[in-house]
């Protein structure tokens, strides 16, 4: 899950600057020619693994009622709508603070800080999954409540988004880590619906947070999105016997 991060830290500023000197075409046709890459590496050196000739998969039902396996993605949906309302909505949401011709070093401290938490969970997540992830959204949470009370304040701003992507660095990690022991056996049905819920929830906060700053507009912008990882937290809580157990 290196990936998520590592896009949002230096992906997307790459991106924004190519495309500010070379163009949005051009840009899109270096990002498809990179993606020759992978495509070779990946014939090149993955090995194959021998078919399997049957393979005896629970049906999608039995694995979503495995125990724990809803809490998992019900806390994983509510951090990833957060994440991704702040993330996409951040332009106009440091605007107020005076950081909108800065919103690029608002994302590189994203970025940093977000590596920083990548690594550290990579560390301890054998050891402490439950409290690595109540530690991520209760950071989270702090960020969104400091944004929504200085967000026009650009000390504040970048304070949060420094907690912010130290909250979200791991979360990829920590989601994936759990729905696998959660399911054992499942584990590749498991994967495939945390995939589909993940991309789900970035789509779903598109529309919400386009919303919210129509309805809401920026001043009451992340009182919405600390509910949601107030929910979080508590289905992760809950969650001790079954889903993040101790």
């Amino acid at each position: 899950m290196l990936g998520i991060p590592a896009a949002l830290s230096f992906g997307i500023p790459a991106g924004t600057m190519l495309s500010l000197s070379m163009g949005w075409r051009a840009t899109f046709g270096l990002m498809s020619g990179a993606s020759l890459l992978p495509i070779a590496w990946v014939s090149l050196s993955v090995p194959d693994l021998p078919r399997e000739e049957s393979i005896d998969r629970s049906p999608l039902r039995m694995v979503l009622g495995i125990a724990g396996f809803r809490s998992v993605l019900s806390a994983m949906v509510s951090f990833v709508l957060a994440h991704n309302v702040l993330y996409t909505y951040v332009a106009p949401f440091v605007a107020p603070s005076g950081l909108l011709p800065h919103v690029d070093v608002v994302l590189l401290l994203f970025g940093a800080a977000a590596l920083i938490g990548m690594f550290a969970t990579g560390a301890l997540i054998d050891r402490f999954l439950r409290r690595l992830t109540l530690l991520s959204i209760a950071l989270f949470f702090v960020a969104t409540v400091v944004l929504a009370i200085g967000y026009a304040y650009p000390a504040a701003v970048y304070f949060a988004t420094v907690i912010w992507g130290l909250a979200f660095g791991g979360a990829p990690a920590l989601y994936q880590t759990a729905s696998a022991h959660v399911s054992g056996d499942d584990a590749d049905v498991a994967q495939s619906i945390v995939v589909t819920m993940w991309n789900a929830a970035i789509a779903a906060a598109g529309i919400l947070g386009g919303l919210m700053l129509d309805y809401l507009g920026v001043a009451a912008f992340a009182w919405p999105l600390a509910g949601l990882l107030l929910l979080a937290f508590v289905v992760a809580f809950r969650a001790r016997k079954h889903g993040f157990p101790s």
